[in-house]
């Protein structure tokens, strides 16, 4: 009898999933314990902040988290006056807050105006009633100002917004100086990674991407030249570049098979690259036979490089591990490999290139010569 009503409450929740949309059913089925106020203000000259509302705040956070020089996006609420408010007093409108997204960066890799031409790329600047199949004032597009260089930065920004002419209406985007900015729970934050199936149900049903690419074309991903080491790709060119397999994996978050892949029984010492970015992430110093039939490492190579996001895919909670430039899906991090980290990153071959020891100068991979 426990099986069976353990199998009906698995099919009620993803009934209810289905049935009252990820945003209702997350509050559902999460308590709110209240946000936490954040710093909103320029921290030093390699760290600035931007804060941007464009409805759902889930959709806001892919298009800037890709991005050279953004350090992270966070998810959250701003505008109101009430402290530490929950997702459940923004939703019902009791705050004042809007969703919004804060934005950490690096201002010499990427620009504000740059920041600010992805924005535009999102939201429907001309809905003042919210954004999309979200209503109401807490869903409303802006743009909140830190300095008087940002708000400059936007009013010449909006006016070439109106110029180009490629909205009918009035752009009633808010504009506003910023004012204390909350994180908002932490179910909130990454959802999109977090949660991919109900995150793609309701952002493919939600109206945002059939309004951008009828109001956008061809323009609606734009290429933003940066100073940052790692090279960025459209879908397409990325599509040119991989291997059916790499394609899967890095972009799609496959798995390959077990034993049948390049590197899970490769001993040459070396260093395990990205394969779209070609950042530093594994050591063959820190790789061990785990018995799995993927490479498996002990610890990162170069710890920023590597993202580490909670994965609920598949009815269970894992530790999807990413490379932080090209965002690729590169596999999961355990807690049951050797000593002495206790650690087992096992990856997929598919979403690394070797470069042998010997080839590290020859690559561009001098400084970690001195590993071997």
């Amino acid at each position: 009898m426990k099986k069976i009503l353990i199998g009906i409450g698995l099919i009620l929740i993803v009934a209810l999933g289905a049935f009252f949309g990820p945003k209702l059913y997350a509050s559902l089925t999460q308590k709110s314990l209240g946000s936490e106020a954040v710093k909103s203000e320029t921290i030093d000259e390699d760290h600035a902040i931007a804060t941007f509302a464009g409805g759902c705040f889930w959709c806001m956070e892919p298009p800037f988290e890709k991005l050279d020089g953004v350090y992270s996006v966070i998810s959250g609420y701003t505008g109101g006056e009430e402290k530490n408010p929950t997702y459940d007093e923004v939703s019902s409108q009791q705050t004042g807050h809007v969703e919004a997204v804060q934005i950490e960066y690096d201002p010499e890799v990427i620009t504000y105006e740059q920041l600010l031409k992805v924005f535009w790329r999102q939201i429907d600047p001309t809905d003042a009633g919210g954004q999309f199949v979200d209503r109401g004032p807490q869903y409303v597009s802006g743009i909140y100002y830190h300095n008087e260089e940002q708000m400059k930065t936007v009013q010449k920004s909006k006016k070439e917004l109106e110029d180009s002419g490629r909205f009918d209406g009035e752009i009633v985007t808010e504009i506003q100086p910023a004012k204390t900015f909350y994180k908002a729970e932490e179910y909130h934050q990454d959802y999109y990674k977090k949660n991919k199936l109900s995150y793609k149900f309701y952002r493919s049903n939600s109206g945002r991407d059939d309004f951008l690419d009828e109001a956008w074309g061809d323009d609606r991903h734009i290429e933003l030249k940066t100073n940052s080491l790692y090279p960025s790709f459209t879908d397409d060119e990325l599509k040119e570049k991989l291997t059916d397999i790499q394609y899967k994996v890095t972009q799609e978050d496959a798995t390959e098979e077990a034993f049948k892949n390049e590197y899970w029984d490769n001993k040459e010492e070396g260093i395990y690259v990205d394969v779209v970015s070609g950042e530093p992430l594994f050591s063959s110093k820190d790789k061990y036979k785990s018995g799995t039939g993927w490479p498996s490492f002990t610890k990162p190579l170069v710890e920023d490089n590597i993202v580490e996001v909670e994965d609920r895919s598949w009815f269970t909670v894992r530790t999807e591990v990413r490379s932080k430039h090209a965002d690729s899906h590169l596999g999961h991090v355990f807690d049951d490999g050797p000593k002495p980290t206790g650690l087992r990153y096992c990856m997929n071959s598919a979403a690394l290139r070797f470069v042998p020891k010997n080839e590290l100068e020859e690559q561009g991979y001098g400084e970690f010569l001195s590993q071997f």
